[in-house]
């Protein structure tokens, strides 16, 4: 009989492909251009999508095909980087020179607000509408005045000379979206309150909108910086060079302090303010003298007015 033909040999069978496998974590990720291109569209993090492709590279099936969850996560991100705005470099610069220059010193004391808040109400009261003082206003007027009392801290530091001013030209500290700016108001000397309180609303209103004109930026003769509004109780700021000085005003608020007649304690309405002085510029009894003036215009506010 003719012999049987031989069986055909088997074929091997393929081997199964081994299932993607994401990259380690901090391993460089392989992936075509046009992956990348659908990633940065959709919001999936490669780091966490396993290559089908030749060598496991990430082709963009694998990006469509991703399971959920593997969205770059924002917030788990280490650390951003913010570039910095020109506004931002500005304010960086000056501060910097502030305290690698200028010797400073710090000078703190308790205004009492009583008798200033029941004469700002009554004003208020009485003005139907046609404007609303703050405690702020008060605070620029007093610094103007204790400023041509004290003209030692209306003054700047030069390489031959200490400059005095003659007129009272005060910085207004302004927190806007696009950093810390400082509104000039020119001239405090000739003002009334009422026309301060306009120039402080225009200022702010500009300073948020990003209005403000290079003059109503420059640099005065002296700043202000009121953080009261947001609770705080005292800080010392950083002079803004070239001037000498800068005065930081806390909140007011309800506090113990020994009764008028010495009997005993009774509350009331207290300010906190520090004034950061030039050293070379301002002597620290200088600088005390200047507080007592601008405590003596706060607490007995009248003087301010007639």
């Amino acid at each position: 009989a003719a012999p049987s033909p031989a069986a055909p040999a088997a074929t091997p069978a393929a081997a199964p492909v081994a299932a993607g496998i994401p990259p380690p974590p901090g391993a460089r990720v392989v992936a075509s251009p046009f992956a990348k291109t659908i990633a940065a569209q959709q919001g999936v993090n490669l780091g966490n999508v396993a290559g089908t492709g030749p060598g496991q590279r990430i082709i963009a099936a694998d990006v469509l095909n991703a399971p959920q969850g593997v969205a770059v996560a924002q917030s788990t991100a280490p650390f951003e980087d913010i570039p910095h705005s020109n506004i931002r470099k500005v304010i960086a610069s000056r501060l910097t020179q502030s305290k690698q220059q200028i010797p400073h010193y710090y000078l703190t004391i308790d205004v009492r607000m009583d008798k200033l808040q029941e004469v700002r109400s009554g004003l208020n009261k009485e003005s139907n509408g046609d404007y609303k003082l703050s405690v702020n206003d008060f605070v620029i007027k007093a610094c103007s005045l204790a400023l041509k009392k004290t003209p030692e801290c209306n003054s700047s530091w030069t390489d031959t000379a200490i400059r005095q001013f003659n007129t009272t030209d005060i910085n207004i500290a302004v927190n806007t979206d696009n950093g810390l700016l400082t509104p000039l108001i020119p001239n405090v000397e000739s003002l009334g309150l009422v026309s301060i309180n306009e120039s402080v609303k225009d200022l702010a209103a500009k300073g948020r909108e990003g209005k403000l004109s290079p003059t109503e930026l420059q640099t005065g003769t002296f700043t202000i910086s009121n953080l009261g509004g947001f609770g705080i109780d005292q800080f010392c700021a950083v002079i803004n060079p070239p001037q000498s000085c800068i005065l930081a005003v806390g909140r007011s608020a309800k506090k113990l302090v020994p009764a008028d007649n010495e009997a005993g304690f009774e509350s009331a309405d207290i300010m906190t303010v520090t004034l950061s002085c030039d050293h070379r510029v301002v002597d620290g009894a200088v600088g005390a003298q200047w507080l007592q003036s601008f405590k003596s215009y706060m607490e007995d506010p009248l003087k301010m007015i007639l």
